[in-house]
């Protein structure tokens, strides 16, 4: 039997929860936004073409802001194509994903989307193949009230009121050699310097996210970030990290292990932004994006729908592109991804899990038919719906097991929060042990845990192995209740092996 302990304390925090840390991303590649969020015909579509059985499993989902159009996707796109009436629209070739893109869906269909589904926009521009005077007119476009050739062209397409869009990614991916229009970091340091400072002559209120590398394996991690934040620095609020993680060879408990590497690539990303920033003497610090992140399976498949392969197909209109089908091992590593991001939320103040539908997706969808909640819905919105208030510094004494990768790891993994104002706190348990049950108890230090804690779990169901996906019609893998007690202050619970669970504690102070 595993064992752990876990001592939380009311006074020991990492500050307010930030509520963009629950975000995700649609991007116009494969099937995300055609037959994903937007297929007119179909028989939940509204009025404006959207897919209303999406737009309700989003709504139980939880994201808070959307990332949008790209993604790789976006560093050859002319946003000037999305506008204006549809039929007049031109049908480009997109060489990102190898593609047709009909422009059908655009500036105005995504803004009409994001306001149905309730969240905040991250608009990313276009620094591969377009620039400053692009993004400054984007800028304009969206933003300025009226009275001007730009802001008047969208009051003629259609939206009288600005969209206000106050958060905008700086490009996408730039130190990345597969990447239309890819820079070295100084060149990519100088134009994203230059675009950040006419954007926001047109509009000061602005937030920007620099590009970080494409994930901690680049061979330029970190001189990239130190490059582009020495040019950046006062002129941005952010930069960004991706991240993407698989199981290799059948290496289970280095994969299970995944978010020992997302913290340590947070951590070293901070410390080169705080570098910078005290070479240059300046007052301000830089906050982190974590804007791509999930699980993705990029080696070992060879079928068409892969990013290798694309290119050998010919050019199609959404076609499959990367639709991974989760099962309960990779919802047990997202929500300890999401746990990661919940630790360092003193600093990761963004993060987009990628992407929203269909393509690398919690929610899957067929065009014309139902859409259906992956394994990895349940941790992600779990805990978008349930950390509020204060993340809590957790301190955790818990068995290790052995890994290839990341040696001797923790088991039991954990992130928690405190919402004084609903007297609760919300704890979130990964038991990363594949054959034994985690006994885990937590001791609360200034907080007084009354009765009614309620748990659920997700875990392998009966009969199942830890490979069990969901389909249409068939969500085997979701959350149940676990029994969890309190006892003489401390609460305890055992979670099953290869499991993910949340933990609602009613608490007072004293």
């Amino acid at each position: 039997m595993t064992r752990a302990r876990i001592v939380v304390d009311r006074d020991f925090t990492a500050g307010e929860v930030p509520r963009r840390l629950f975000g995700s991303f649609v991007e116009h590649m494969g099937r995300c936004v055609y037959t994903g969020i937007y297929e007119p015909g179909h028989p939940s579509a509204d009025e404006d073409g959207f897919r209303t059985d999406v737009l309700d499993l989003v709504s139980e989902m939880g994201p808070t802001v959307i990332r949008y159009p790209g993604g790789n996707f976006v560093s050859g796109y002319r946003w000037t194509d999305g506008i204006g009436p549809v039929e007049d629209r031109p049908r480009r070739l997109d060489g990102a994903w190898h593609t047709v893109e009909s422009n059908r869906f655009g500036l105005h269909e995504f803004m009409a989307w994001a306001r149905k589904a309730g969240v905040e926009v991250m608009e990313a521009i276009n620094l591969g193949t377009a620039g400053v005077e692009e993004a400054r007119a984007l800028v304009e476009y969206a933003n300025h009230p009226g009275g001007t050739y730009w802001s008047d062209l969208r009051r003629k397409n259609g939206a009288e009121e600005p969209f206000d869009i106050r958060l905008w990614c700086l490009g996408n991916e730039m130190d990345g050699p597969w990447q239309i229009g890819h820079k070295t970091a100084t060149e990519y340091g100088r134009l994203a310097q230059e675009t950040a400072k006419a954007m926001r002559l047109v509009d000061p209120g602005l937030e920007l996210v620099a590009c970080g590398s494409s994930n901690s394996g680049m061979p330029t991690f970190g001189a990239w970030e130190e490059t582009v934040l020495t040019h950046t620095y006062e002129e941005v609020d952010f930069i960004s990290l991706h991240a993407y993680y698989q199981e290799h060879d059948g290496d289970a408990a280095s994969f299970l292990a995944s978010s020992v590497d997302t913290d340590h690539f947070i951590s070293r990303v901070a410390a080169t932004a705080d570098a910078v920033g005290a070479k240059l003497k300046s007052k301000k610090q830089i906050n982190l994006s974590f804007d791509e992140w999930n699980v993705w399976y990029q080696r070992g498949l060879d079928t068409e729908d892969q990013p290798h392969r694309i290119a050998e197909q010919p050019w199609r209109e959404h076609p499959r592109v990367i639709e991974d089908t989760y099962n309960v091992t990779d919802a047990v590593v997202v929500g300890t991804l999401l746990n990661s991001l919940l630790r360092h939320g003193d600093r990761v103040q963004i993060a987009n899990q990628a992407q929203l539908v269909n393509v690398i997706a919690p929610i899957r969808s067929e065009e014309g038919g139902p859409a259906w909640r992956q394994t990895i819905f349940h941790p992600f919105a779990r805990t978008a719906a349930l950390a509020k208030g204060q993340i809590l510094q957790t301190v955790v004494s818990s068995d290790q097991h052995e890994t290839a990768r990341f040696g001797d790891v923790d088991t039991v993994d954990v992130a928690s929060t405190y919402d004084a104002a609903n007297g609760q706190v919300a704890l979130f348990l990964a038991n990363r042990g594949l054959d034994e049950a985690a006994d885990v108890e937590v001791e609360l230090r200034g907080l007084v845990a009354d009765e009614g804690a309620v748990a659920e779990v997700l875990t392998v169901p009966e009969g199942a192995d830890r490979l069990t996906t969901n389909g249409p019609g068939q969500e085997g893998v979701g959350l149940r209740d676990l029994e969890v007690g309190v006892q003489d202050g401390r609460v305890r619970l055992s979670l099953p092996p290869l499991s993910w669970a949340c933990v609602q504690v009613p608490v007072r102070e004293g």
